[in-house]
Order: C-alpha cells, then structure tokens, then sequence
C-alpha cells in the first residue's frame, strides 16, 4: 500500500519550484520566518513520512537489523512512495521539492530506523544531487529517472589508507585506445552497496597530479570487472549495507565521466557539505525516536515507589536537558539546510550540525538506555539499537575531529581578515 501518492508529490514540488522562482529579490530582503516553519509542501512531506516509516518500516526494524539485511519491500517502499527523488525534477520522475524536504525524510525515518534512513540520505543528498548538479544533459537523461524511480545509488569514494584524507586514493583510471577509462583499484566502506545499481566511482586518471588528477565516474552494478565484495559486520546501523567494492579492469565510456576531467576533488568536497546535513538530521531522527520512546515509558508505564517514573524531578530534569540539546541540533541542521537552499556558503554551518547532533545522539540514546532500567538493556525494545546505531554519527562522512578541523579554520580565517 502506498502511503505517498506520487503524483500528489509531484504536484507539490512543482508548486514549490514555481513559487520559488516567482519570488522576488525585494521579498527576499524579508525576514526569514522560524527556523521550525515548514512549507505546507515540506509539512506534507513530513507527516506521510512519518505515517510509512511507523506503519511500514517499523514492524521489520528488529528482523532487518538480525539479519544484517535490508528488506527489498522497504527499497521498493521508498519508491512506490516517491521518497527516492525529492529533489529530481519532474520530467525524470521525482517531486522537485525543496533540500529541507530531504532533510526532513531523513530525520523522520531515523526516528524509526536510522539504517533505512541513512540509505535514503545517501542516495539523495550525495548521488542524485551529483548527477542533478554535474552530470551533462546526457548523464542527467540516463541516470536521473533510473535514480528517482528504481535503482538506488551509492558514493563510492573512501578506501582502506583513504578515509579522512579522503583523496589519498589508489584507485586509478587509465585512458585507453577508444578515449574511454580503464578503473582499477578497489573501495571501502561503500554504503547501499548491496542495493545499488548505480556507483559514483572516484578515481585518480593523473596520479602525477595528485588530488587534482581525480575524476568522478558514473559506473553500473552490471559493468564488466566490476564486483561487490565483503560485507561488513558492524556494531550499528546493521541492516543498511556497507561493502567493500573491487575494480579489475572496469572499463567507463568516457560520457560518464561526471563533471570535468580532474573535478572529482570538487564535486566530492561540495556534495558531501550536504551530505553531512543529511548525515545530522539521521542523527536527530536518531535522538528524537530514543527520546520518545523512553520517555513515553517513564511517564506512562513503570512505576517505582507508588509513582510513575517520569514524576521524580531528577528524571524530569535529565528529560528537560535532553530536549534542549535535540531542539539546538535540529536548529543547526535546519539553518543548514536553508542556507544551502539559498545559495550562500554553508559548510561551516554543516559542520557544526553534523558535529553537535551527533554528540547529542550519542548522549541521549546512551541515556534512554539508562531511564528505562533493565527493559532498556534488552533487545526486546530498539533502545540498545539506538544506541548502537548513535556511534556511527562521529564517523562517516567526515569524524567529529574533521569537523572540528574545518570549524577552527573557519574561526582563524574570520579571527584574521
């Protein structure tokens, strides 16, 4: 059953773009509304978001994290109900809605399942809106429609000596007699490996040039050579796929090539300044559903010593800090996420969003742990899930300490103009 008409997706973010470019430059002088002021687009988005991910992904979360499996029927879900195109455009299937629709998918499906909701963020935030951004009409025609209504699409651009200093990668692509590339080389880490059939492949085609040698290739599941190999065993977010990717003479037209030759450092650098909005607002979905949950138990279900658990002012003030520091994440990534929609510089902004709600993930699950007791020790409820599925957020897409890294340079070079 499908819980999102498509066409009524359409509909809105078709409206949404038009009401976009009608605009003017002195309404824009305006001042902006609250950062927690929604569209009745991204509203929408939001609430039937919400209503999928309780009554579709909810009952298979604990199967699907046991058996470190992604169920097909939520990969097929997600684009029945038109959550794989959010931002593609109309004319390749998708909803043309905002960047801040993104971010709200993702944020309401982490309140359920973080695992589901990082496969949708990747997808979206990294590889459709690097075909929608670089790709030339012709790579935009092949793969956009593909990406928006079936196949799902993976970043592939870490390896095993190539993780924070992302663009130390072995992985090379050599031009052949016909003008076409030659990938070989392996990745690391690659998620939606398993359900993708689309890969954006960085590779260096001039190691004498270093990082600006690197170039962005758009390869298939199906390609000759190219082969998914071990699957990872992961603490969290289990039932999302990590892979390593092998290259043995992959050979690339060289029409998918995305962008230009030698601009896969850009392309990487500016996609993944959204991805880690994405990547915070998986986080706050995160802390937001392990907050609930526990909190909905201390108030309502156990009680201790004659009263609810929820009634003695030492849990309610460990509620009451919790809820300001998910409050202050969400404001980060929101505040992200609408710089970007306007089109002003933001990747201080990202980093700090990606950096506090992922603090705040792990300090609230490892809490509602706690507030529950024993029931949260267990793995009769997804508490111990969460919490495991929290720790991931100081890692991927760049750690906590790159993201500190790329604050501090933000702070001399304003410290110094």
């Amino acid at each position: 059953m499908s819980f999102i008409a498509r066409s009524t997706l359409k509909a809105a973010g078709k409206a949404a773009v038009a009401r976009q470019f009608s605009t003017s430059v002195a309404r824009m002088q305006f001042a902006p509304g609250p950062l927690l002021h929604f569209t009745e687009d991204e509203e929408m988005f939001r609430e039937t978001v919400a209503k999928f991910a309780q009554e579709v992904i909810g009952p298979k979360v604990r199967e699907m994290d046991e058996n470190e499996n992604m169920d097909p029927s939520i990969v097929q879900g997600m684009f029945d109900n038109g959550l794989m195109g959010i931002e593609t455009p109309e004319q390749y299937g998708g909803a043309e809605a905002s960047f801040t629709s993104a971010i709200l998918v993702v944020e309401e499906l982490a309140k359920v399942d973080p695992s589901v909701s990082v496969m949708n963020d990747v997808h979206n935030t990294l590889a459709s809106t690097c075909i929608r951004k670089w790709g030339s009409k012709a790579i935009q025609d092949k793969f956009s429609e593909r990406l928006a209504t079936k196949e799902v699409g993976a970043f592939a651009l870490s390896e095993a000596g190539s993780g924070s200093d992302a663009f130390a990668m072995k992985t090379t692509a050599k031009k052949n007699a016909d003008g076409d590339y030659v990938i070989n080389g392996s990745k690391m880490w690659i998620t939606n490996s398993q359900e993708a059939g689309i890969f954006l492949v960085f590779a260096n085609a001039d190691p004498s040039a270093g990082y600006k040698g690197i170039t962005c290739f758009v390869v298939t599941k199906d390609t000759p050579g190219f082969s998914i190999a071990k699957k990872e065993k992961k603490l969290g977010i289990r039932a999302s796929s990590t892979c390593v990717l092998n290259f043995d003479d992959v050979v690339v037209k060289k029409e998918d090539i995305l962008g230009e030759f030698g601009k896969g450092y850009k392309i990487a650098i500016e996609c993944l300044n959204e991805g880690r909005i994405g990547i915070a607002a998986q986080m706050s979905g995160l802390a937001m559903g392990a907050f609930e949950k526990a909190t909905g138990y201390c108030f309502n279900d156990r009680k201790q010593f004659g009263q609810y658990i929820g009634d003695f002012q030492g849990m309610q003030f460990q509620f009451a800090q919790a809820a300001v520091e998910i409050e202050a994440s969400r404001l980060l990534i929101y505040n992200a996420a609408r710089l970007k929609e306007k089109g002003v510089p933001f990747t201080k902004e990202a980093a700090y969003a990606k950096l506090y709600a992922s603090q705040v993930a792990g300090n609230v699950a490892s809490k509602a742990v706690e507030w529950v007791g024993g029931v949260g020790f267990t793995r009769e409820e997804t508490l111990e899930k969460f919490y495991r599925d929290a720790k991931i957020g100081a890692i991927y897409e760049g750690t906590s300490n790159i993201q500190l890294q790329t604050i501090a340079k933000f702070l001399q070079k304003e410290s110094r103009q």
